[in-house]
């Protein structure tokens, strides 16, 4: 079965665009590294949270996505503009449209 992840950060008030284009600046890469589904999301109600979905082939290629240079690039560069605060949820895919 493949791997989920639902995710959430806090960004620093007024920096949300930013963060969402860092996101999304690496997202072309990771067709190659086992991605199924990567969507970046922002709140309605919260202009400083962004929401991540990701489906992967395993948990194993999500790790080893991380360690990618493009992938460690973007968290460097985003880093400074979240404010620390997660949240994470990792799952087993049993199905569904796109997957």
């Amino acid at each position: 079965m493949r791997y989920g992840y639902i995710g959430s950060m806090r960004v620093r008030p007024g920096h949300r665009d930013e963060v969402v284009d860092i996101l999304l600046g690496g997202a072309d890469g990771l067709r190659a590294a086992g991605c199924h589904l990567y969507v970046v999301n922002v709140s309605e109600t919260d202009p400083d949270i962004i929401w991540v979905t990701e489906v992967w082939e395993s948990k194993e290629h999500h790790d080893a996505s991380l360690k990618l240079p493009e992938t460690a690039a973007a968290i460097r560069t985003a880093m400074p503009l979240l404010t620390g605060e997660f949240t994470a949820q990792e799952l087993t895919v049993a199905g569904g449209l796109g997957v």
